[in-house]
């Protein structure tokens, strides 16, 4: 866990809220919390955080709204968005928007505690070893995980940590297919609807960041998986 974290916690039930940051306190995070989302987001202009939990339905400015608008300020700060059963799609939206992650209400309080450890670990500097450099070469692109960036040296993108996370796991495993299954589970920790849909969500993005290489394809085998070239 990083210590004394802050996180923005943006949630209109009052009740939902206060078990939540009571929570959240006693395993040692800052929790500022929001009402609605136009006091969140000039509480995020005031202020640094280190994570964002957002709900989705939220007075004065919508959880989407408010997402993009952080997303277009800051690239690198983890999104988790939460979302009603009855708004399952919503995690598909909000993952392209740039959410890092989602869970849905009613929720486990410690699978959400255990989602923010995730992502805190990883913070602002996704931690290297020898096996891990911050640097890995993918056809014309330089991968740079420390600063979540991916560039052919004509344009830079920026990336979230799952997206990082899927390239590298797919450049380590280069030519060989990956059962649908095993990346979910590898990656996301779970195999089910929703799982799977935010895996498409991501290899559509993925497809566009590496487009400019024709010697770069994430290839769709119907029904099995996929397969990651690389022309060198």
């Amino acid at each position: 866990m990083k210590p004394g974290a802050r996180i923005l916690y943006v949630e209109d039930d009052e009740t939902l809220q206060f078990i939540t940051r009571e929570n959240l306190e006693r395993k040692g995070y800052e929790v500022m919390i929001s009402n609605d989302g136009r006091e969140a987001w000039d509480l995020f202009k005031s202020r640094k955080f280190d994570l964002c939990i957002l709900d989705v339905m939220l007075p004065k400015l919508d959880g989407f709204t408010l997402a993009k608008m952080i997303r277009d300020t800051d690239q690198d700060i983890p999104i988790i968005f939460v979302t009603a059963k009855s708004l399952q799609e919503d995690k598909i939206e909000g993952l392209m928007l740039g959410a890092d992650d989602y869970i849905t209400k009613p929720f486990s309080l410690e699978e959400l505690a255990l989602k923010i450890e995730v992502f805190l670990k990883r913070s602002k500097v996704i931690p290297q070893t020898v096996s891990d450099p911050g640097n890995i070469r993918i056809g014309n692109y330089i991968l740079d995980q420390s600063n979540l960036t991916i560039n052919d040296g004509r344009e830079e993108k920026r990336l979230t940590y799952r997206e990082v996370e899927l390239i590298r796991y797919f450049h380590q495993r280069a030519g060989k297919l990956i059962p649908r299954e095993q990346i979910l589970t590898d990656v996301w920790g779970e195999n089910d609807y929703f799982a799977g849909r935010s895996l498409d969500v991501f290899i559509s993005r993925l497809r566009k960041y590496f487009k400019n290489d024709p010697g770069i394809r994430i290839e769709n085998r119907h029904g099995i998986g996929f397969v990651f070239k690389v022309k060198e």
